[in-house]
């Protein structure tokens, strides 16, 4: 049965809009060029889909030219978090691309402070107002929260596991819907506005160049605003690995070795799962039909040919030719593995 889609309480519609409705502006109008209609507002119980509240955002931040929403004593102009982002390229580990975020985030605004933590094998990327008596409504602590944390997980290549999310203000009426958008221990009335992870992560590699940040940014409003189904998966966490080793093609042990939990499991194809064979030592393939990864050493493609977990295929020539055409060389290693993914769905 299929999920229904993410949708959002009608009380984040209400924050993002307070800024700019305290200004004047036709949030009316922008509301239903986001194809929200605005009676929604006068029902507390009313929710949106995500993809109307990512094009809210979206909406908002080009008419009103102001990428804060009307919270910040002066706009951020369009073109605010390109620049941001920018700032990051090119270094080569998270942690250097923090330090450069944290100055350039002190260069276009003057409300807020962003403050790298550590607290034993934790760090912490913090905001606190620059005036400590100033007080600034919750939506810009939450807004200013995801947006740095989704920068950073695409950094590290598409994801940030937080161990902690830490608000400098009381628990709101909504907090119940924080789940969704704050994954992880969610902790109310703390000196200031933070996310913890693990501190080991700023040694990750960065491996994101200006294609990859034209991509980013395209679809910003839904990167930073859409919870990401399936973010914490196997698949998005060797995807994860596999871009923070290139160019270099890893072994499947150290694949494995790379993901948290420390071991990764191959499923074998639908029914053939009780009868693999190894056809070098003529051995039963793993219980269950998985392979624990750190057993088998050896590239990706070369591990499930000793196992018999799946077959090493050839690339097609149409497929060589194709990026030959396109780009001058053999498939990417991300070609390479969509290629052994379907090849791991043909029988025999």
């Amino acid at each position: 049965m299929l999920s229904p889609p993410p949708s959002i309480p009608i009380v984040f519609v209400q924050n993002m809009l307070a800024g700019l409705a305290a200004a004047k502006q036709p949030t009316q109008e922008w509301l239903a060029a986001a194809g929200i209609a605005p009676a929604l507002l006068d029902h507390p119980s009313a929710r949106v889909t995500a993809d109307q509240y990512a094009r809210l955002l979206q909406v908002l931040m080009e008419r009103s030219g102001d990428e804060a929403l009307g919270f910040l004593s002066r706009p951020l102009r369009p073109g605010t978090l390109a620049l941001l982002a920018r700032s990051t390229l090119g270094a080569g580990t998270l942690g250097v691309a923090l330090r450069r975020l944290v100055r350039a985030f002190g260069l276009v605004q003057d409300d807020l402070c962003m403050d790298l933590l550590h607290e034993g094998s934790l760090s912490a990327v913090a905001l606190r107002p620059a005036n400590p008596t100033a007080a600034y409504p919750v939506f810009l602590h939450e807004l200013m929260l995801r947006v740095f944390w989704r920068l950073l997980a695409w950094l590290a290549g598409g994801r940030l596991p937080v161990h902690r999310f830490d608000f400098a203000f009381p628990r709101p009426p909504h907090a119940s819907s924080y789940a969704q958008l704050f994954p992880g221990n969610v902790v109310f009335d703390q000196p200031c506005c933070a996310f913890w992870f693990d501190s080991r992560r700023l040694q990750a590699p960065v491996r994101r160049d200006e294609a990859a940040l034209r991509s980013f940014l395209a679809e910003a409003q839904t990167q930073i605003i859409i919870p990401r189904r399936g973010e914490g998966s196997l698949p998005a966490r060797v995807r994860a690995h596999l871009l923070q080793e290139q160019p270099h093609w890893p072994s499947l042990a150290s694949c494995a070795a790379g993901i948290e939990h420390g071991r990764l499991h191959l499923a074998a194809p639908p029914g053939r799962r009780a009868h693999l064979v190894s056809r070098r030592q003529g051995q039963p393939a793993a219980r269950h039909g998985h392979c624990a990864a750190q057993q088998q050493p050896g590239s990706i493609g070369g591990a499930g040919r000793r196992t018999g977990v799946f077959r090493q295929r050839r690339i097609p020539a149409r497929v060589q030719g194709m990026d030959r055409r396109t780009t001058g060389q053999l498939p990417t290693p991300g070609a390479r593995v969509a290629i052994e993914r379907r090849a791991l769905r043909r029988p025999g």
